[in-house]
């Protein structure tokens, strides 16, 4: 298997597992969103909690040339290491909301 799908597989693995979980409260639902064309995958919230209205990403992840592009990591302990742990090469996660001159991963 190339690198591109190996990566793929995995980062869809991860999204997955997460879907999972359930909130603590509220009655939400976990979606997976995954667009193999554009190489995009999410993971999304939505529901109700106390009365309010929830939703919005959780996990937002790009695929692009060989690196793997972490746009937004709504969860607690952050899915860099579970993406790692999965056989994603550290060297190749991009964490595009951290500012390219701290861009570094701390395991």
């Amino acid at each position: 298997m190339d690198k591109l799908n190996f990566y793929r597989q995995i980062v869809k693995e991860v999204v997955t597992q997460y879907s999972k979980l359930r909130p603590s409260h509220g009655n939400i639902r976990l979606d997976t969103i995954f667009d193999e064309s554009q190489d995009r995958y999410a993971l999304m919230q939505t529901g109700w909690d106390r009365g309010k209205r929830v939703r919005g990403n959780l996990i937002y992840l790009i695929l692009s040339g060989e690196k793997v592009i972490i746009e937004y990591d709504g969860i607690e302990s952050g899915i860099t290491q579970d993406l790692i742990a999965q056989g994603i090469a550290e060297e190749d996660i991009i964490l595009a909301f951290v500012s390219p001159q701290e861009n570094k991963i701390i395991a």
